[in-house]
């Protein structure tokens, strides 16, 4: 349904999140993978979903030489708690020290998507609330040392082993903690 809305244009997908990219085979969306380095840094002023519509934004900027049939779409998550972002961990260490401070409290994961054309850029996001239990060191530590999750935002995939057993609830979308809100991608996509 949505391959024959976009089949006028040419879907870029700046991302090279393996779970980004799944999402869009899963929607059947034909892209291609074009990847710009940007340096992640925001003012310290911006909170929440200010901060990752920022990014989404900073990552489309460096594709400045668009066709007018390219839609270019970039994303970025954070997980918000206690008014502090948490991005991605560097190391095991700073990993350990985030999911320490996620265990047993709630958090809000929040992604934006960017949707740029020569002409037009759309900016949306989603924030969902995730309920972790009270985590152990061991429980901790073992999900590092199995999983690494250093590309992830507050070093933890919801799809993963932690997901399995550290996550009571959730109030909000499920794909949007993975890294992007679907539900809202296609219905900005729907109304072009």
């Amino acid at each position: 349904m949505l391959k024959e809305k976009l089949s006028n244009y040419n879907i870029i997908l700046a991302s090279g999140s393996p779970r980004r990219q799944q999402f869009f085979k899963d929607l059947d969306i034909p892209f291609t993978i074009q990847l710009k380095e940007v340096d992640e840094v925001y003012p310290t002023a911006l909170k929440g979903a200010e901060i990752t519509d920022y990014l989404a934004n900073l990552k489309a900027q460096p594709f400045d030489s668009l066709h007018d049939t390219d839609l270019l779409i970039t994303s970025d998550t954070i997980v918000w708690l206690q008014d502090e972002a948490l991005g991605k961990p560097k190391d095991a260490i700073e990993a350990f020290n985030m999911l320490r401070k996620l265990s047993g409290t709630q958090h809000e994961v929040m992604t934006s998507i960017s949707i740029k054309n020569p002409k037009f850029q759309i900016i949306t996001n989603d924030t969902t609330v995730v309920y972790f239990k009270e985590l152990t060191d061991e429980e901790i530590k073992y999900y590092i040392k199995t999983c690494k999750p250093f590309d992830k935002a507050g070093a933890y995939g919801i799809q993963e082993w932690i997901g399995f057993i550290g996550i009571d609830r959730l109030e909000g979308s499920y794909f949007n903690v993975m890294g992007l809100p679907v539900h809202k991608l296609y219905k900005e996509l729907m109304k072009l």
